[in-house]
């Protein structure tokens, strides 16, 4: 059997596993504690995307709700969505705190439960990018996204800081075979292959989110205590190497940090995507 045929017979990647392994990562920690801070870009988001009152909007894999509540604050009528009912009970009590009425639903990014055409806004803030299927859930994206509607994502992008943080960590704890890195969806030629054709423009426009800590160690203190992914990583790892780990992290955030007090200042690229989708002709 030559190279070729081996290539062309390896099994497909099962994404059911994957994503429940996924699931029991981001139901560990305590997310909320590390994704409330992001919730500048969803507010950002949201004014790129030029949301009006009353209009419909899908959050997908909408975790601890940054962009559901911004556009719920915007007076849209928003539905939040993700696989792992811990972040959204965690969505619904920030939005009961703000008085915002907010649909909650936990769904599948990949296989979501919606009509076709069901909404003038689908969104996704740091987590339809997590799905290991990309091409379905790039198109269950289109898919229920009305024509003339528009879809509006933010991705970090792989040579930004936490796509670099991606990189670091899969150096220690391999990713499942033939699974795409998350970071592809902060990059211009992804989203050109799976959101292009399917749109009458596409705008895309890399932003920076900063992270704010007391320090670095407070960084990696918070993160290996609070950030699923990473909490799960680290639990695999001795010691000595989960030790080893934790220097080249330091060693990335000194590359990126800014500060010169000795706290944490360091500027995280990501890519902020609005597609418009195609309007049916003739």
């Amino acid at each position: 059997m030559n190279k070729t045929t081996q290539t062309m017979q390896q099994p497909m990647p099962d994404y059911t596993a994957i994503k429940h392994k996924q699931q029991i990562a981001w139901s560990a920690g305590d997310y909320g504690r590390v994704g409330v801070t992001l919730q500048i870009s969803g507010e950002q988001l949201c004014e790129a995307m030029d949301l009006h009152a009353g209009q419909s909007v899908l959050d997908v894999a909408g975790g601890n709700g940054n962009v559901t509540l911004a556009a719920a604050r915007r007076f849209c009528k928003v539905i939040s969505t993700d696989y792992v009912p811990a972040l959204l009970a965690h969505s619904e009590q920030r939005a009961q705190a703000e008085g915002l009425a907010i649909e909650y639903q936990q769904a599948d990014a990949e296989a979501l439960p919606f009509a076709d055409n069901s909404f003038d806004n689908v969104v996704s803030t740091f987590g339809v990018m997590f799905a290991p299927d990309q091409t379905s859930a790039s198109s269950e994206l289109i898919r229920v996204c009305r024509a003339g509607g528009k879809i509006g994502l933010a991705n970090w992008t792989p040579t930004g800081f936490i796509g670099q943080v991606f990189k670091t960590i899969g150096q220690y704890v391999s990713p499942p075979p033939g699974i795409n890195s998350p970071a592809a969806w902060g990059t211009m030629q992804f989203l050109q292959q799976h959101l292009g054709l399917q749109s009458s423009s596409l705008h895309m426009e890399l932003r920076q989110f900063v992270f704010r800590y007391q320090s670095p160690q407070h960084w990696l203190d918070l993160f290996t205590t609070y950030y699923g992914p990473m909490l799960k990583a680290y639990e695999v790892l001795d010691e000595e190497t989960g030790e080893k780990l934790s220097r080249d992290l330091l060693n990335l955030i000194d590359q990126f940090n800014t500060a010169e007090d000795g706290t944490m200042v360091a500027p995280s690229e990501y890519l902020e995507v609005v597609a418009t989708k195609k309007k049916v002709t003739g």
